[in-house]
């Protein structure tokens, strides 16, 4: 019997397209020079540009004053080719976290009037379900001259994840290890990354204990720069507002909206920069004002 072996190669043809189709994307060469901030796409292999970034003026950060000093620091020394060092910023929520590291990048680079060097800091958000991804980012960055701060917002690995491996290697101790010209902020509630229950089950599961544990904990110690951000006080929240009434030029007096907010923060249960950034865009709206910041 004949074999029909046109048939034959041509099924082997269609099987191997589609697994092709369904291999992770390649990497595409990046063009960092069309902006200044970009978003990691992982399953495409992909920079987006982005042509705009969501951010508050960094003097508009109130409550903060010494992490905003500790990372404006390390980013301009990145920035200069100097040393500097991964930051992990961890704490209460809505202080200011995220909006601290936007902040920063683009504080960092407006102090460059002439950038025909090239020197302003490229920021790259890569979102924590793709920190997997992370050495496949890093080989699309070793090609590029451009310094980069990559950026994770929220970041955490629950009990079943084993990403956080893959991003032990890339702070330290892989064997490429991380580019010169690339850093890696991110932001957690959680000080180790992990959930307190999770560390605990390890360690009472594990055959030694202190091992298992101190493989995990050492994850957030591989963060050069701790920056700790705690629940705000009455007068610290007060002054945020106040900050924001001024900048962006609401025609209100303090003495009427300072009862106003406090009596929004009792309905919220907390003070912080978010819930002064909530109040104010509620007072903005009732003073039929919009939010643009005054020259």
């Amino acid at each position: 019997m004949a074999t029909n072996e046109p048939d034959l190669f041509g099924l082997l043809g269609r099987i191997a397209d589609a697994l092709e189709r369904l291999s992770p994307g390649q990497a595409e060469p990046a063009d960092l020079t069309v902006a200044d901030a970009f978003v990691w796409h992982a399953e495409s292999g992909r920079l987006a540009p982005v042509g705009a970034v969501s951010r508050v003026a960094v003097d508009l950060l109130q409550g903060i004053d010494l992490q905003r000093g500790q990372l404006t620091d390390n980013t301009r020394r990145f920035r200069d080719g100097l040393p500097a060092n991964n930051a992990l910023l961890w704490g209460a929520r809505g202080m200011g976290k995220s909006s601290l590291v936007k902040a920063v990048h683009a504080a960092v680079n407006d102090e460059i009037a002439d950038d025909s060097s090239g020197r302003k800091v490229a920021l790259i958000e890569i979102h924590r379900e793709d920190i997997a991804t992370l050495p496949r980012l890093l080989d699309v960055l070793r090609a590029t001259d451009r310094r980069c701060v990559l950026f994770c917002d929220d970041l955490s690995f629950d009990t079943t994840g084993t990403s956080y491996k893959s991003l032990k290697a890339v702070l330290e101790g892989g064997i490429e290890g991380r580019p010169d010209n690339v850093l890696f902020y991110a932001t957690s509630n959680r000080r180790h990354l992990m959930p307190r229950e999770m560390i605990e089950n390890e360690r009472s599961t594990a055959i030694i204990a202190g091992e298992t544990v101190e493989e995990k904990v050492s994850l957030s110690d591989r963060f050069g720069l701790w920056l700790g951000f705690h629940a705000c006080d009455q007068q610290t929240y007060l002054n945020m507002i106040a900050g924001y009434v001024d900048a962006f030029g609401l025609p209100v007096d303090e003495e009427t909206w300072r009862p106003d907010a406090l009596q929004w923060s009792v309905t919220r249960g907390s003070r912080s920069g978010r819930v002064a950034w909530q109040y104010l865009q509620d007072l903005a709206g009732r003073l039929g004002c919009r939010l643009s910041p005054v020259d």
